[in-house]
C-alpha cells in the first residue's frame, strides 16, 4: 500500500476556465441584482434585529453564481 501522506499526488483544477462571455454575463447579472440583495438583507436585519446575516454583496455573488450556468445550460 502507497504512503500518501508525505508525498501527496497533485490536484487537478477544479472544473473549467471560464470564458470572457461568462465573466461578462456574471459582471451583469452580480451588478442588477446588487440592488435586491441589498434591499433583502435589510427586509432581513429588520425583521430578524441582527446583523449575523450574509451580507448584500455575498447575496448578489451567490445569485450570479445560480443564474449564470443557466443561461450557459440552454
Amino acid at each position: 500500500m502507497t504512503d500518501m501522506t508525505s508525498n501527496p499526488p497533485e490536484r487537478g483544477r477544479n472544473g473549467r476556465r471560464r470564458s470572457v462571455e461568462y465573466q461578462v454575463y456574471f459582471t451583469l447579472i452580480f451588478f442588477v441584482s446588487l440592488p435586491f440583495a441589498s434591499l433583502r438583507w435589510a427586509r432581513d436585519v429588520a425583521r430578524y434585529r441582527t446583523l449575523n446575516l450574509r451580507g448584500p454583496l455575498a447575496r448578489a455573488w451567490a445569485e450570479a453564481d445560480r443564474m449564470t450556468p443557466f443561461i450557459f445550460s440552454v
